[in-house]
């Protein structure tokens, strides 16, 4: 019982301080409410997140906010054509001492910090794409053929631009399989590009300050994965993965006609954190049906692809995903 009064001040707590994090952050990163919201997510879950939208919609800003707002030793590469793996990993170079003995020395990329924005990632070529897989994976670089651990916390928020595909190279599926989450960032409302026009255009402009460290945020991480999940939820997620995979006896026949391919465990894993996660950011205790269906979208998406039918057909994965679930959300309720 002590235990459990234990575990909820814990929680109490840290929603208060998640909730300046998040006031911290929308003053510098105006009414993207469900931005803000998707990649502390990612943050508190330990995981990665790729944001996709037009240029000049804050992604770079609300990365360096972040770096800012929670504590962390951040670094940004621009991801080109022409770089290599060593300009990320980093690479060992011959050092002659003072006494004329010659010595490999091991000079670290930019991968070795907290927060890595990766810009425009899809830029790259997959070599170099492939030097973040493990680093992502499993917080740690092979160079020279050592294991050189990153720093803890160690998260990667990457960007892509929509537009402008000639010259780029996708992203393999299993590098798309290691972000938590995908966060699409819209065009603004009116009222909010008002908003920011007048915030970003004066004299002076909002200064983000620190709420979290690298500490407390691992804290936090370990603390969220304490946090209990009903068995409704439980089956709920699993029922949904499951519902998107085309060679499942659960998957219906619109799922069949259109996915390809669909999400493996780690998106039932990625799901199970990320609901978790929004209990939190919305003050409560334990994640329920509703969290499921908000984060599914931004959790599968990614982890899924169309048959060449279905692009021709032009359908659409995210609109696919949500009737998906509505209706599996309807089915429960009426049961």
């Amino acid at each position: 019982m002590t235990e459990a009064k234990d575990l909820v001040a814990e929680i109490e707590a840290l929603e208060a301080k998640l909730a300046q994090a998040k006031t911290a952050i929308t003053k510098r990163f105006i009414g993207q409410e469900r931005v803000v919201e998707l990649t502390l997510s990612a943050m508190l879950c330990g995981g990665h997140a790729i944001l996709i939208g037009l240029p000049g919609l804050g992604k770079t800003r609300l990365v360096e906010t972040l770096s800012t707002v929670m504590g962390l030793n951040g670094n940004r590469v621009q991801f080109t054509p022409d770089l290599m793996p060593a300009d990320i990993l980093g690479s060992e170079v011959l050092e002659t001492g003072a006494d004329g003995s010659r010595a490999f020395k091991f000079i670290p990329g930019p991968i070795f910090c907290q927060l890595l924005m990766a810009d425009e990632i899809n830029r790259a070529s997959p070599r170099t794409q492939s030097a973040l897989l493990q680093a992502m994976q499993e917080k740690v670089v092979t160079v020279a053929g050592e294991n050189r651990p990153l720093g803890a916390p160690f998260h990667v928020l990457a960007t892509q631009n929509p537009i402008e595909q000639e010259g780029t190279y996708p992203l393999p599926e299993a590098q798309l399989d290691r972000f938590l989450v995908q966060i699409d960032v819209a065009y603004p409302d009116r009222k909010t590009e008002r908003d920011i026009l007048l915030a970003t255009t004066g004299l002076v402009e909002e200064e983000a300050h620190q709420v979290f460290d690298p500490d407390s945020l691992v804290a936090a991480q370990r603390l969220l994965r304490r946090m209990p999940v009903g068995d409704a939820v439980v089956e709920m997620i699993l029922d949904l993965v499951r519902a998107f995979r085309p060679s499942d006896p659960s998957s219906g026949e619109r799922v069949r006609d259109t996915v390809a391919w669909g999400p493996g465990p780690r998106a039932a894993q990625a799901l199970m954190m990320t609901v978790r996660a929004r209990a939190l950011l919305q003050g409560r205790l334990a994640p329920s049906p509703e969290d499921v269906l908000n984060m599914a979208r931004p959790v599968l998406t990614h982890r899924m692809a169309l048959t060449f039918s279905a692009r021709a057909r032009g359908e659409d994965l995210g609109a696919l995903i949500d009737d998906v679930a509505v209706g599996m959300m309807r089915s429960e309720a009426a049961a």
